[in-house]
């Protein structure tokens, strides 16, 4: 199953968003940490040009912490770029972000302006909730639908930061059909777009293949399922997701699955690694290269 999620604001954001760039100075990217390349808008480079950027690698506390130094690594490295694990509630990493944004904005707040930045990221990732962090009270509306906010907003910190927030963008065609369930799995796709016993099938085999015992603890299975199909019968069994005369109510299964998947509760899970996401990247390069070979052969017969 393709997963797509195109809203029609999404397309006003993204030119919105060109129109403010001149005026900015720092972007701020919010990734969500448990899939920082899923996550990734390809769109912000593109919209950003040559401004700086902070990529926030946010809801750190729910990502596997040893992959998440990878991303790091991986992501970092050049001149305009600094990447951050973060946990947007944290008061002391909020403090710590705030220096780095005025150090980084020096120059202006030495001329006695503002730093003017711009806060990017898909859906769900934690804008909203960053930006009341920031402001040290409640200004955006947060919610753990995706979506939630649909225009521009300016918010003086008065402590010489300017922010815009806009809304989540996501791209009109997501070329990785594996990033498409990723982003389902971790809520950064609307529920009525996503069938939620694929979506959570494809996750438990995930999790089968990379967290065994974080799934098995969880759902106290004796013996490890060998799909994900099979898993979420057990689990559906294990907690109860019943049907009258026995069969298993799979929608509700995955729906628990999925809920604890977003909430932590099965544990500190990354949904992706680069070399996962490196490899996926080249195969499908090998894909499109075969697809362009044949297209010619045919148009050449």
């Amino acid at each position: 199953m393709a997963i797509q999620w195109f809203p029609g604001h999404m397309n006003k954001a993204r030119k919105k968003i060109s129109e403010a760039m001149p005026e900015i100075d720092l972007v701020l990217e919010v990734l969500d940490a448990r899939l920082p390349y899923s996550s990734s808008n390809p769109l912000v480079d593109e919209l950003r040009r040559d401004k700086p950027v902070i990529r926030l690698l946010n809801k750190a506390d729910l990502a596997d912490p040893e992959v998440t130094k990878l991303w790091c690594e991986h992501l970092g490295g050049q001149d305009d770029v600094r990447v951050i694990p973060l946990i947007a509630e944290d008061k002391r990493q909020i403090r710590q972000l705030t220096q780095l944004i005025r150090q980084l904005g020096a120059d202006k707040l030495e001329k006695k302006r503002a730093v003017r930045v711009m806060i990017m990221g898909i859906p769900n990732v934690g804008k909203s909730t960053l930006i009341n962090s920031l402001a040290g009270r409640q200004l955006a509306k947060t919610g753990n639908e995706p979506a939630v906010t649909k225009a521009n907003q300016m918010v003086d910190l008065k402590n010489g930061i300017v922010l815009s927030d806009t809304p989540g963008i996501l791209w009109p065609k997501i070329g990785n059909p594996l990033s498409g369930y990723r982003l389902a799995a971790s809520g950064a796709v609307r529920d009525t777009a996503m069938e939620y016993t694929d979506v959570a099938q494809f996750t438990l085999g995930f999790l089968l293949e990379h967290y065994p015992e974080a799934l098995s603890s969880r759902y106290k299975l004796k013996s490890l399922p060998e799909t994900g199909p099979l898993a979420l019968d057990e689990v559906g069994t294990r907690r109860g997701c019943l049907r009258p005369g026995g069969v298993i109510d799979r929608h509700k299964a995955a729906e628990l699955v999925l809920h604890e998947l977003r909430a932590g509760k099965i544990g500190r899970v990354s949904l992706e690694t680069p070399d996962m996401v490196m490899t996926e990247e080249a195969a499908m390069l090998a894909e499109q290269e075969a697809a362009r070979e044949a297209a010619e052969k045919e148009s050449d017969a």
